[in-house]
């Protein structure tokens, strides 16, 4: 940023002023359209209550990664429901009050007094049928000094419903800053890094935390440094600016409250300072920055709402320039060229089969070669290791070596589909002459970016051959059982080479099933981007004609499209300066 935020205030409030006058003038907004006006002025309201409301500080991650266990370890208080089973299943915003009380929010704007046992998935669930009206989110009082400077918002396991996916990605448009949690255990599946990717990455925050809990569950400090370092790996290819800390959730609750710490590996003093590392962040560069990172989230969601209109703005403009005749003949063109396009498009989609087959049998020429030097390595092991060493770390060693073989060839693969559909997409978008006018209909609370799309199509193909939670081969798990059944060095050894055929074949079988599922969802993505294209540049074209022919003065409809693209313009060189 090129300059700090002293009169960031007064910014905010100049183009915040200037895109309602934008939409308040009866030309201006005539022009825009009633949708994208609707749109403006919803994320205006976002975005006044945001530089209103207390700073909300989201944790987010898949089911069962500890959620509620981390935001209890940070208040020091047994307020998120914990248990063995998925607990949290709506969004908990906790935040400061005198008196500890938990209200359900419903979204007719009445509340419901709740007790805090009322918080059990269980318990809650039998009383949703008694509330009147639908549930929005969970309002939980505590005194936890912290929640003085912050609001924390518990959210549902990711992938446990659909609905409260989209109630997750809702919230999501309101945070400040966001803590997204993964398990030792499970150690950041395809499905969550394409969630980060495809959700939180154009978010734009400025600070994101990554915390992998459950270290506890490791063995060693290797196994720990190993699966944190990973992640780390991860993270410094999706969203490089996050931080990464292993940590303890359980155990630095328990310490935090008082209760009994087992600590049989000893690494009890560890896990204390781990969490406090994160701590120590957490108050230098969320609680301490708090009103500078809300203020770049401000800017963040201005920009989003800017580029929108002003991409709009700059295609009506294009097209007002033409005649009506010309219109009529534009209009015409689009159509016979959306029928040509359609026949061209099915045409192209034998060219994704065989890309997608050429990748599985490149796919499975790799398996082979790694299979092959996988069993020099488990021969080798007869006289390079003694028996501690291989019932410690053979199993787990020759897991991660097939997951981490079997991740890699779709992660290469999916980056191929993904550009062989964008230069698909952008070969449609040419040829109708609407190059980026997908954008247009996208809401600002979207990534523009086609890749976000074709990534959760290809995490739904990957997650049917693959285990959802692990990533790893799932066809592969009963010959890994019997290797882990064994004890001692002959043994385990014999029982892997034993099984080696099978976990071979079978890995390279749920590649294949994975393979076929991508072609299926390539051919629905082409498809979702044929018809977004077609009918925004419809809704376009459609729009510039009847501006020409209700227009009794053509030159003054232009002026006023020029009047509309200088505010644009004027409120983003505005926030340029930050």
């Amino acid at each position: 940023m090129s300059k700090n935020y002293d009169n960031a205030s007064e910014d905010i409030a100049f183009v915040r002023g200037e895109l309602t006058r934008l939409i308040t003038d009866p030309e201006l907004s005539a022009i825009l359209g009633d949708e994208v006006v609707e749109r403006m002025s919803k994320w205006d309201g976002i975005i006044g209550k945001k530089m209103n409301e207390p700073f909300y500080l989201m944790v987010i991650g898949d089911f069962k990664r500890g959620k509620s266990t981390i935001i209890n370890a940070i208040l020091g208080r047994s307020i998120a429901p914990v248990n063995v089973a998925p607990e949290t299943f709506t969004v908990n915003c906790i935040s400061y009050g005198e008196t500890p009380s938990v209200e359900a929010v419903l979204k007719n704007g009445k509340r419901v007094t709740l007790t805090q046992d009322d918080l059990s998935r269980e318990r809650l669930y039998g009383l949703l049928d008694f509330f009147p009206g639908e549930l929005e989110y969970i309002d939980v009082r505590s005194d936890a000094p912290i929640l003085k400077e912050i609001q924390i918002v518990d959210t549902p396991g990711l992938s446990d419903l659909d609905d409260l996916d989209n109630q997750v990605k809702d919230f999501l448009i309101k945070a400040d800053a966001v803590i997204y949690v993964a398990s030792a255990l499970s150690p950041f599946s395809e499905s969550e890094q394409y969630f980060i990717a495809g959700n939180i990455v154009p978010q734009n925050f400025s600070k994101v935390f990554v915390l992998v809990n459950m270290i506890d569950a490791m063995n060693t400090m290797e196994d720990i440094e190993r699966v944190v370092d990973r992640i780390k790996e991860k993270c410094s290819q999706i969203i490089p600016g996050a931080e990464v800390y292993g940590i303890s959730g359980i155990d630095e609750y328990r310490r935090k409250i008082g209760l009994n710490r087992p600590d049989i590996k000893g690494f009890q003093d560890y896990y204390e300072n781990q969490f406090l590392k994160f701590e120590l962040a957490l108050s230098r560069e969320i609680i301490v920055q708090k009103d500078t990172i809300r203020t770049h989230r401000v800017f963040s969601m201005l920009r989003l709402m800017l580029t929108d209109t002003l991409t709009r703005l700059n295609m009506i403009s294009d097209m007002m320039k033409m005649d009506r005749q010309k219109l009529d003949k534009l209009s015409e063109d689009f159509e016979r060229e959306c029928t040509t396009l359609a026949a061209a498009l099915d045409s192209k989609k034998p060219k994704i089969i065989l890309s997608i087959t050429e990748m599985q049998q490149e796919a499975e020429h790799w398996m082979y070669e790694f299979f092959t030097k996988l069993r020099e390595d488990i021969l080798a092991c007869r006289t390079t290791a003694n028996d501690e060493d291989v019932e410690r770390h053979f199993y787990s060693y020759l897991m991660d070596k097939v997951g981490e073989a079997y991740r890699k060839c779709l992660e290469i693969h999916q980056q191929r589909l993904n550009d062989i559909i964008n230069d698909m997409g952008a070969e449609l978008s040419r040829k109708l002459g609407i190059v980026n006018l997908a954008g247009v209909r996208i809401s600002c609370s979207e990534s523009v970016n086609v890749n976000t799309f074709v990534a959760d199509k290809i995490k739904e193909a990957a997650s049917q051959g693959a285990d959802r939670v692990m990533g790893f081969p799932s066809a592969t798990m009963p010959f890994f059982g019997n290797i882990l059944k064994k004890k001692q060095q002959s043994e385990i050894i014999d029982s892997a080479l034993e099984n080696y055929d099978d976990i071979r074949n079978s890995a390279i079988k749920d590649l294949k099933d994975c393979y076929n599922n991508f072609v299926e969802f390539a051919q629905a993505q082409l498809d979702d981007i044929y018809k977004n294209q077609v009918e925004a540049g419809r809704e376009t074209v459609a729009q510039a004609m009847e501006m020409a022919r209700s227009s009794s003065d053509t030159e003054q409809t232009c002026r006023n499209l020029e009047r509309a693209s200088e505010i644009v313009i004027g409120a983003v060189n505005v926030l340029k300066q930050y």
